[in-house]
């Protein structure tokens, strides 16, 4: 049976798990299930529970278990099952790679915000972003496709994050500052206007 809430989750790593909270604490998702090519074939059996304590490279121990039905390359496999696709990846190349192959197989890139994040309703959030817990997104800032906000985070009102970015814990991004894409804002970090390219219509 199709459900129209599903989630899968491509990367099953440490931000996998992360991201498969955020989405169980929204509330709006049926199953939320995993793929991820780290994980030997064996495991990939449809609706395994593996546990968190498995030779993942990334995995800590002590996490609850995840759903991992399959590799990348059965994404087209689960296209009617699933309507919902994240990519949890931080390589910002991979995850662009993987965001235009869930695009490519119609499945809708999730936008996930924590019930204790503040996106401001006049912020852009745009397909495939995370904005993590106790993160901040002021009135008129845009978060480009698959960025990643994470905990503590402040994007400041009128700013840009380009598409792929991940702006680490505790860190700003000034008003009116562009992220070019792909960047990655270290944590406790400002990016402030002059290190990106001005906002039309605002530069000096």
């Amino acid at each position: 049976m199709i459900s129209q809430n599903n989630l899968l989750i491509l990367g099953a790593g440490q931000y996998g798990v992360m991201a498969a909270e955020i989405a169980d604490a929204m509330g709006v998702f049926g199953r939320i299930a995993f793929l991820d090519d780290s994980f030997s074939p064996r495991h990939c059996e449809r609706s395994e529970a593996i546990s968190d304590n498995t030779s993942h490279p990334e995995r800590s121990e002590g996490s609850s278990q995840i759903s991992l039905i399959g590799t990348f390359a059965d994404l087209p496999k689960f296209a009617e099952e699933f309507r919902y696709g994240f990519v949890a990846i931080g390589n910002p190349t991979l995850r662009r790679k993987l965001t235009e192959q869930l695009q490519y197989n119609c499945i809708t890139p999730a936008i996930l915000v924590h019930p204790k994040a503040y996106a401001s309703p006049s912020a852009q959030l745009q397909k495939g972003c995370c904005i993590e817990p106790n993160a901040t997104v002021q009135f008129g800032a845009v978060v480009a496709t698959s960025s990643f906000i994470a905990s503590g985070a402040v994007v400041r009102h009128d700013a840009f994050v380009g598409e792929f970015c991940h702006v680490d814990c505790n860190s700003v991004v000034e008003s009116l500052a562009v992220v070019p894409a792909e960047t990655h804002i270290t944590c406790g970090s400002v990016f402030c206007k002059e290190q990106g390219i001005g906002v039309l219509g605002h530069n000096d």
